[in-house]
């Protein structure tokens, strides 16, 4: 196929793209021609161009088995990792470009396993004919580049539309992520999923249980690092996608009756989501927009029907952060990411205690302290958190944070917030109590940073004496 049917803005991303990867193209092209081998640029790197995207990962097929490719780039590539060897591919770089050339194939799951079985193919007609989505169904044999677009992929690129080459039910049966990966395109690119495709998700959500966790991580986590990411996870909880991988979210889809009232949940999460990622200044913070997901996942299990037609969702913070860190371990997160997302969404309501601003110093102090490192990101998400249509309360919220930043924002020059510790430390405490380290000396550090947050620096001496005070009080001993 010409060239010639794309669009003028996706010629010149064609040619932008030939003019920076002619070099790897051209040479890779002959390299694999001259041993009587096929070899394409394929699917997301040509998809990319065409949406005027060009990274440095590159996305090739190639009808030489893996061994035959490794024999082949051996003494071209700078260097070369086999991690994806028993997939049918090979990682290659060369200068500033990552290169991934894999096998043509196909791949499918047996119902009991969780890892796809792979079947080498002998066509790249045959390999687009697998592929997720007609989107990813393009290519540009090399060297010749000529596009190959067997299944109208840049028609439903242009039209932002999901539809899969084969039968989606067969698609999606032989690889249930594929299901997942509709919803993570939605978020990125703004695509909209077909209603074939759409019902087939639909009819066959439970299949995604046999895919890993470690992989429906990557996708969960590509789809709210999008830039759309309400338009994916409408898809997943619509289709009953959720329902498997993130049950919570469905469940905040509470029933409203004309007796009990309360925001509903859903829409509100939706909304808190999108306010985050407004205030976010350095590209998608995947810790802020995780919070701002789960941080009411708490209120189903704490909804109570109060007199007066009242609704009440008491600690649910505290029962939200247990359930996003158990949600979270159970798709493998890293440690880290677990307990950063989950200590936000514990914090989230903490700002509501200030009222009009009567917190004294000492509540400011041990606001920062909770905080500690997440302070920025508690800052977004409790703004974020304010989805009221009464402007008059919106403002107010707003005014009374600003209020708070600033106090935060003296104390800090004041005290350095973010260091705060006792004015002794450990070892000072225990020259003083005359004790080894141990229970006597976490309790005695303990009563010194409370002292600390509450009375500001008192100096070293005073916090001697105070120490001394506590532990007469607390029948130790104190040279």
């Amino acid at each position: 196929m010409s060239l010639s049917n794309l669009s003028e803005s996706q010629r010149h991303g064609m040619s932008e793209l030939f003019r920076k990867i002619a070099p790897v193209a051209d040479e890779l092209g002959e390299l694999f021609s001259a041993r009587g081998y096929q070899i394409a640029l394929v699917g997301g790197s040509v998809r990319d161009v065409l949406l005027g995207r060009i990274g440095n990962d590159l996305d090739l097929t190639t009808d030489a088995r893996p061994e035959t490719v490794l024999e082949l780039i051996r003494d071209w590539a700078d260097s070369v990792w086999t991690i994806g060897i028993d997939f049918g591919t090979v990682g290659v770089r060369k200068g500033n470009w990552l290169l991934e050339i894999t096998t043509y194939r196909s791949e499918s799951y047996d119902p009991k396993s969780r890892k796809p079985e792979v079947v080498y193919g002998d066509t790249l007609e045959g390999d687009l004919a697998r592929r997720d989505f007609v989107v990813n169904a393009m290519a540009l044999r090399l060297p010749s580049r000529e596009f190959v677009d067997p299944h109208g992929g840049l028609d439903d690129l242009r039209a932002k539309v999901l539809r899969t080459p084969a039968l989606p039910e067969r698609s999606f049966d032989d690889d249930p992520l594929r299901m997942l990966r509709a919803a993570r395109f939605a978020s990125q690119f703004g695509f909209t999923v077909d209603s074939a495709a759409f019902a087939a998700m639909t009819a066959m959500a439970e299949r995604i249980e046999i895919v890993s966790a470690e992989r429906i991580r990557d996708e969960l986590n590509k789809l709210i690092c999008g830039d759309h990411p309400r338009e994916g996870l409408k898809i997943l909880v619509d289709s009953g996608l959720a329902a498997h991988v993130l049950p919570e979210l469905p469940k905040l889809r509470l029933e409203i009756d004309e007796h009990h009232r309360h925001k509903d949940v859903y829409d509100h999460t939706l909304i808190v989501l999108e306010q985050a990622i407004d205030l976010e200044e350095n590209g998608p913070d995947r810790i802020l927009r995780w919070a701002a997901l789960l941080h009411d996942v708490g209120k189903p299990k704490t909804r109570r029907h109060e007199p007066g037609g009242r609704v009440s969702f008491h600690h649910h913070e505290v029962v939200g952060a247990q359930l996003a860190k158990k949600r979270m371990s159970e798709l493998k997160f890293p440690k880290d990411v677990v307990a950063d997302v989950s200590r936000l969404v514990e914090l989230h309501l903490r700002f509501h205690g200030y009222g009009t601003g009567e917190w004294t110093d000492s509540a400011v102090r041990r606001y920062v302290r909770d905080g500690g490192p997440l302070l920025e990101r508690l800052h977004k998400l409790t703004r974020a958190d304010c989805t009221t249509r009464n402007k008059r309360k919106a403002q107010a919220l707003s005014r009374t944070y600003d209020q708070l930043e600033e106090r935060i924002a003296r104390l800090a020059d004041e005290e350095e917030l973010g260091k705060i510790r006792p004015e002794l430390d450990g070892n000072e405490i225990q020259a003083l109590l005359g004790v080894p380290p141990g229970p006597v000396i976490g309790r005695a550090y303990k009563f010194l940073l409370d002292m600390r947050l509450d009375k500001g620096v008192i100096g070293k001496e005073a916090a001697a004496d105070a120490l001394r005070q506590w532990a007469h009080e607390n029948g130790l001993s104190a040279e």
